[in-house]
């Protein structure tokens, strides 16, 4: 069962903003930014958990939301090392 469109934008959207505010920079970024950053660290967590061996496709909601928050805060952390931007 896949979570559709609408789906991914809810859970990149939560992941995305909780992972701001994780990383601290939750005052630089909207909504829309938010959304992004969490759906583009679910694929980069899934990727990650993917090279390290974990079977990312029968994880569930949980597991789904658990891999793009920690992908979204990976994606967050080398954002601010290129960009130069310190807590």
């Amino acid at each position: 069962m896949g979570l559709g469109i609408i789906g991914w934008i809810i859970i990149g959207g939560l992941a995305g903003w909780i992972a701001s505010k994780i990383m601290g920079t939750d005052a630089q970024q909207g909504i829309i930014l938010n959304i992004v950053v969490g759906i583009v660290g679910g694929l980069l967590g899934g990727w990650i958990l993917g090279l390290l061996g974990v079977d990312v496709e029968g994880g569930g909601l949980i597991f789904s939301f658990l891999t793009a928050l920690g992908g979204a805060c990976v994606l967050l952390f080398l954002v601010g090392l290129v960009t130069g931007r310190r807590r």
